[in-house]
C-alpha cells in the first residue's frame, strides 16, 4: 500500500473534514472508530512535520546569531 504523502495543507484540511464527521450523529460506530483512527494518523503525521519544522528553525536561528556575534579579538 504505496500512500502518497500528503502535504502538512491537505492533512490539516483532511483532519478538520473528519472532526466535523465525527461530531455528526451521521456515523456508525465503526465508520466512527476507522475515521478516529484515520485522524490520529494525520494528527501524528502534522505533528512530526511541525516538529521538523521547527528544528530546522532553531537550526538556522542559531546559525544567524553565531554569524553576527562579534568575535573577541583584541
Amino acid at each position: 500500500m504505496s500512500e502518497k504523502k500528503q502535504s502538512f495543507e491537505e492533512s490539516m484540511k483532511e483532519l478538520e473534514q473528519i472532526a466535523k464527521e465525527l461530531e455528526s450523529d451521521d456515523l456508525s460506530l465503526d465508520e466512527s472508530i476507522k475515521k478516529f483512527e484515520k485522524g490520529m494518523s494525520l494528527s501524528k503525521q502534522c505533528k512530526e512535520t511541525l516538529d521538523n519544522a521547527e528544528k530546522k528553525i532553531t537550526i538556522l536561528i542559531n546559525d544567524e546569531e553565531k554569524d553576527f556575534t562579534p568575535s573577541k579579538e583584541e
